[in-house]
Formats: structure tokens, sequence, C-alpha cells
């Protein structure tokens, strides 16, 4: 069933168009956007949380416009985490986490509130410093509260916005697992990622964006052509198989001698 459907999505900034896109996800999907820098992948995933709205086209959740959903019941059905979430006063992590329990205040769901806020301290590993007020974190600590405050949410509809920047690579691999039980759990989940092969590697369907529009879209194996990629972020790849999953590994082309690869034409 399709959870979240963005049809022919035009944004606009200063007269200039730039996101034109459709994007479908359904329950039990986890979708990877993914595009270079200035694609227009936060801008497609703000459209699809209701927080900017298109010039042309529409957003639907569950079959409704989502502009048509009162602000208390978007928030029990979609949870959105943003590229930047910082926060500047000295809440402590636990405090910032139950956040995300607010659009249930006064439902029968209250009830799970802590048990909600336990389980989302846990999966990111931060139940040690629940205590500790969030400005004396690592931007790394406090990018995981970030994401369990949306955990702590409990929406069927998750939007995550390169969820797995400023994190090792332990937490990267965490937050990625994480992703795919929810969406293997039944929700929709859509994530902006920059890794091509974490994408490959977890996610069901791949949208590649290049300059505000669908380049490609659908299984990773299909997306992720060299000769696409190259064009898509000027820059020659491979596109290699994992030695054990056989999932497509992204690799850039380099020169034995200087590391450095020849410039590809960009795509128009």
């Amino acid at each position: 069933m399709t959870a979240l459907a963005a049809c022919g999505v035009r944004v606009e900034r200063c007269g200039r168009t730039v996101l034109a896109a459709s994007l479908f996800a359904s329950y039990g999907e986890l979708v990877a956007v993914a595009g270079p820098n200035g694609a227009g992948k936060s801008t497609l995933l703000a459209t699809l949380a209701g927080d900017v709205s298109p010039v042309a086209g529409e957003v639907r959740l569950d079959g409704r416009p989502i502009g048509s959903y009162p602000p208390a019941t978007l928030a029990r059905l979609r949870s959105v985490l943003p590229q930047r979430s910082a926060v500047t006063f000295p809440f402590r992590v636990a405090e910032v986490v139950a956040m995300g329990r607010a659009a249930w205040a006064g439902t029968p769901r209250a009830a799970f509130d802590d048990a909600a806020v336990e389980a989302a301290l846990g999966t990111t590993e931060l139940a040690a410093l629940r205590q500790r007020p969030v400005t004396r974190l690592s931007g790394g600590e406090q990018a995981r509260v970030a994401l369990a405050r949306v955990l702590a949410q409990d929406t069927p509809v998750v939007l995550l916005d390169e969820p797995t920047a400023s994190l090792d690579l332990r937490h990267q691999e965490r937050v990625l697992r994480e992703a795919r039980r929810l969406a293997d759990a039944g929700r929709a989940v859509v994530a902006v990622l920059h890794d091509l092969g974490a994408a490959a590697a977890y996610a069901d369907t791949v949208v590649l964006l290049h300059r505000g529009r669908v380049v490609a879209a659908g299984p990773p194996g299909e997306v992720l052509d060299p000769a696409v990629v190259s064009a898509v972020y000027d820059q020659p790849v491979d596109v290699v198989r994992h030695p054990v999953t056989g999932a497509p590994l992204v690799t850039p082309r380099r020169d034995a001698r200087s590391g450095a690869g020849a410039r590809t034409t960009v795509l128009g």
C-alpha cells in the first residue's frame, strides 16, 4: 500500500525551479534518495514532510493531501529527522528524546511514553548519557539524540535527512539497520543518503536526483549503473559487487599514478 506519494511536485525559489519530481513510498519499503550536493534531496524530503509547499503537483499521505491534516494528526503519522537539528538550550538527553512523544499527549498512546523513550535511547546507545546536557555532547552524539527523538515519536512514516552524517562507522551501520528494521516492521521509510553503497545494501528503492529531477528510480542494482552515476556526479565510477551480499558497491575510478579521474559529461 502506498503510504506517501509526491505526484509531479514542483518547488520554486526566487522564481527558479529547484525541484520537479515524483516519488512513491509504500509501507514496508525503505527508499533511499541520493544525488550530488544541490540536487534537491533535502527539498524533496521537506516537501514530502509537508514543510515545503510545491507550486505544482501535490503530496499525498495515506491517500489524502498532506496539507489537509491538522498539525497534531500529521505529527502522529510522520516523523522527520532534518539535516540540522541543533539544540541550543541545556536540556538533558532524555528530555529531548521525550519531546518526540509530544504528539501523543492526551491520547491513549501517551501511556507508552516512557517505554518509547527507553527503547529509543537503547537503540541509539544513549542510555548511559540520559542525564547529560545535550549541549555538552559531541556532534555525533547530538545527531544520535535527534534520531532517538524521531524513533520515540513512533510514526508509520519516517523521513530521515542524512541520518548517518557526523556518525562513526559503527553508528552509521546501526542507524541503517534500524531504518531497515522499521521498514521490515511495516513502516514507510525515506532516507537521504550520500553513501551509494549503503543505499544499495539497505534500500529497496533508490531514487537518484540530479538538478532537482529524478534521473533514475528503482532497485539499487538497476539504478546504480556506472554510466549514469558517473554522469550524475561528474566523476567516473566503477560499480562492483560485494563479495558476500552481492549488493552494488560504487567506487570512484582513480588513476593509479595520480589518483585523479578524467572528467565526464554532466547530464543536462
